[in-house]
């Protein structure tokens, strides 16, 4: 299924972006994964800041391919998005999602839930995406870059 079949059903809507949101995107993108970094934050506010960089990354890739995802299971739709956007495979799409699951748990639900491995690995995860990310639009849409 591709982008414009997800439009087409309602779970996305086309975006037309600017250089100027794609900075901003990646600006937040780029904050967080220092954020992330801090040592003195507890596990779970680390993975989920650095959940939040890996989402603005996937975002900014949608929103590059002239879309923008509707509320409804809106993490959910710009995490699955990767495979469509930057080729992700199935492995990092999985991945990221069970960390949106396991963040939402300790944002919403329950306190300590996350382990410093984990925490460490959703980092990893975010930064390995924004570069990958960065890589992506140079090669495909570079015109939504700064000069």
């Amino acid at each position: 299924m591709s982008l414009a079949n997800w439009a087409r059903n309602g779970w996305l809507v086309e975006h037309r972006t600017s250089p100027q949101e794609i900075a901003n995107l990646l600006g937040v993108a780029d904050r967080d994964l220092r954020d992330a970094a801090v040592k003195d934050l507890s596990e779970d506010s680390r993975l989920s800041i650095g959940y939040n960089a890996a989402l603005q990354c996937a975002t900014t890739a949608l929103a590059a391919c002239g879309y923008r995802a509707t509320r409804d299971a809106h993490h959910y739709r710009v995490i699955q998005s990767l495979g469509h956007t930057i080729g992700a495979d199935a492995n990092l799409v999985a991945q990221l999602d069970a960390f949106r699951k396991k963040r939402n748990v300790g944002d919403y639900e329950r306190a300590g839930l996350v382990s410093e491995t984990e925490a460490r690995e959703m980092l990893a995860v975010a930064r390995t995406l924004r570069k990958r990310v960065g890589e992506w639009l140079r090669k495909n849409h570079s015109h939504l870059l700064p000069k």
